[in-house]
């Protein structure tokens, strides 16, 4: 079994409150589980323009785990409300 985390560090749009922030992340994190992973707001939670989001998923290789969360990344990237900063990724094996 192999695991993947990929974190996103994104900024958010013209959002102006934390409540906004919440009405923007929240449609992205549903779209997100639509892959099968799970996906939370994971850090930032006090900056009303940031948000780190944070995705895990567990496959029966690494070549799947990487295909998700590409695919994860991808639809991050393509929101035009959201800018994305960084993504970092970890594969965990069964040697890990």
């Amino acid at each position: 079994m192999f695991v993947g985390a990929l974190e996103l560090d994104v900024l958010l749009g013209d959002v102006h409150s934390l409540k906004g922030k919440r009405s923007m992340v929240r449609p992205v994190l549903a779209e997100l589980r639509r892959f099968g992973v799970s996906a939370t707001e994971a850090g930032h939670q006090d900056l009303h323009r940031r948000a780190l989001l944070g995705v895990a998923s567990a496959g029966p290789d690494a070549r799947h785990v990487t295909d998700i969360l590409d695919r994860c990344e991808r639809l991050v990237a393509a929101r035009p409300e959201l800018q994305l900063l960084t993504a970092r990724r970890r594969i965990f094996g069964p040697e890990d």
